[in-house]
């Protein structure tokens, strides 16, 4: 059965990015940019979203690879846009790991597109556990050898997942969400954000 609601998140966040490797790196300055105003837009269309998907209301989603991604993505993209620079921009990764492992586990994960893929993989590189983070390796490791166009898309997906598990593996945590989460930073996790390490889109307070 389709999911209306589900194909309107899709059809949003993909737009044209799926029609070609051009298109998709455009995209890219879309997603992975601060844009107060693609953040309200998903604020205004989508913000009930979220919590809906954590209570279990969108559980009938879970019918297929494409509508599961569309779960993952109200619960792993969509907060980060809503509550950005909040704590709640963080608060629903473990529910979006758990759904993207069933479709992983499932094996319907090969069934997508490659840009779609990269989304799906996206709360496993979110982790702070460091074997989720070797999944995360391992997942998209599988993605850039898939043949076709999207080869460099799918390597830089990579890169940017292995720069996640060097922190993990480095700090067993992101030191740019500690200000947020009210988590104190050790010397060495300030020392690597002074010398200008990985934020990923995180403001971080000034010093």
């Amino acid at each position: 059965m389709a999911q209306p609601e589900a194909n309107e998140v899709l059809a949003f966040w993909f737009g044209d990015a799926l029609e070609g490797p051009d298109r998709s790196q455009a995209r890219q300055q879309t997603w992975f940019t601060t844009d107060p105003e693609f953040d309200r837009t998903i604020a205004e269309r989508f913000g009930r979203l979220p919590d809906a998907a954590l209570q279990g209301d969108l559980d009938k989603w879970a019918i297929s690879a494409r509508s599961s991604l569309a779960l993952v993505l109200v619960l792993d993209q969509f907060p980060r846009n809503i509550y950005r620079n909040s704590p709640q921009a963080f608060a629903y990764d473990g529910a979006a790991l758990k759904r993207a492992a069933v479709v992983v586990d499932q094996g319907v994960d090969q069934q997508l597109h490659p840009v779609e893929a990269t989304f799906l993989y996206l709360p496993f590189e979110h982790s702070e556990d460091l074997a989720v983070q070797q999944r995360s390796i391992a997942l998209f490791q599988q993605l850039a050898q898939r043949p076709g166009v999207y080869g460099k898309i799918t390597q830089e997906a990579l890169a940017y997942a292995r720069k996640h598990r060097d922190i993990i593996t480095r700090f067993g945590r992101f030191p740019h969400r500690n200000a947020i989460l009210g988590r104190p930073s050790s010397r060495a996790e300030q020392d690597f954000l002074a010398q200008g390490g990985d934020t990923f889109g995180v403001t971080q307070p000034l010093t």
